[in-house]
């Protein structure tokens, strides 16, 4: 049996015990622990994770509301009964394909701003905001959700200079990439209320506090960042609890001796999945992004509060250690037809443009430094 097919079994099974009574529990094999990347200079993650699978929150939809009629059913099914395949792409304007770590600022530059403008030349286009897949769907002509199947190849790709490098090693960008976004740090989030008084990086350390992080084998990158910064902030503090220092920190999530269950994996896509384990899935806080969790809480406000590592939630200033990404966007070479270059040249003018770095910073976002 093909280990994909192992990992989906997994998956469905959690899945399951979510829908009968609760959030889905599963533990990782330690093999599979053995995976997971290691944060540079820490001690070694080797504990097992255990992913959690729990109830879906009702996050907003693109236009606010479902077309009907409309196949949705967010307990059940994720597009299996939606099959199909996209697959002659000359009448496909525009396809993008984006990490999500700012998706609700793309929608509303996609929906109140690029769409009105060019909507009338730009009919047909999809983009997502998934992990970073450009690698793959740049490399299979390829992208499945569920049973649709959709065969593209995206004119711009968004990500990590991490993923960047990947693609200039596969020659198939155009130009170099372009630093578009600059993010505000990292915070925690927990239940609204607070219940379990989370106030720091070091209340991490009690037994009973449970975290999720993204999924180490599937988001890599993420994973990195977040643990990253438990480890970074707590070594730079310059006063820790007393007999604490950074490794044992991370030790007591990550260690040997860590306790079972205190480290939890979400599934796929972590800026839905950390906020679900949070609230439903037996997690008591999450390491997210701040303008995730910003966006998080506009949501849900009576559901999650967000606690911030350096500043306040209004004016997030990251202590030293927390890790600040940025996001880049590069063009990807390909027989382009008249319109799709037209349509990629408008959402790339869009990018750099000034009503988008208003959108940003409404959103807690910035543009890099010295942009122009």
């Amino acid at each position: 049996m093909r280990k994909g097919s192992t990992n989906n079994k997994k998956l469905l099974l959690a899945a399951l015990l979510s829908l009968l009574g609760g959030a889905g529990m599963m533990n990782v094999r330690p093999a599979e622990a053995q995976r997971v990347p290691q944060v540079p200079g820490a001690p070694r993650v080797v504990a097992a994770p255990t992913l959690t699978v729990p109830h879906l929150l009702d996050w907003p939809l693109d236009k606010g509301r479902a077309v009907t009629p409309n196949l949705n059913d967010e307990a059940a099914d994720r597009l299996y009964d939606l099959h199909g395949a996209i697959s002659s792409c000359d009448h496909m304007d525009l396809v993008l394909s984006t990490e999500g770590n700012y998706h609700m600022a793309l929608r509303t530059m996609f929906f109140r701003v690029f769409l009105p403008r060019y909507g009338s030349l730009v009919r047909n286009w999809y983009y997502t905001t998934s992990p970073p897949v450009s690698v793959l769907q740049i490399a299979h002509h390829d992208l499945a959700f569920g049973n649709l199947k959709l065969q593209c190849r995206p004119e711009i790709a968004v990500a990590s200079m991490r993923v960047m490098h990947k693609l200039e090693a596969m020659k198939v960008t155009q130009g170099s990439p372009v630093a578009i976004i600059r993010g505000r740090g990292n915070v925690l989030l927990v239940k609204h209320g607070n219940p379990k008084n989370i106030r720091s990086i070091w209340s991490l350390r009690r037994p009973n506090v449970h975290l999720v992080t993204p999924n180490p084998y599937l988001e890599p990158g993420a994973f990195l960042n977040y643990a990253g910064t438990i480890y970074e902030v707590a070594k730079h503090d310059p006063h820790p609890p007393h007999g604490w220092t950074a490794n044992r920190l991370f030790n007591s999530i990550f260690g040997p001796n860590a306790p079972k269950g205190k480290w939890l994996i979400g599934d796929r896509i972590h800026h839905r999945d950390e906020p679900q384990a949070v609230a439903y899935g037996g997690a008591d806080v999450a390491v997210l992004m701040y303008q995730l969790a910003k966006y998080t809480v506009k949501c849900f406000p009576h559901t999650f509060s967000m606690i911030p590592l350096g500043g306040t939630v209004n004016d997030p200033r990251p202590l030293p250690g927390n890790q600040v990404g940025e996001t880049y966007m590069v063009r990807i070479r390909g027989q382009w037809t008249p319109s799709q270059r037209a349509a990629s040249n408008d959402l790339w003018a869009m990018y750099k443009s000034a009503a988008f770095t208003k959108i940003l910073k409404e959103d807690g976002l910035l543009r890099p430094a010295g942009w122009r």
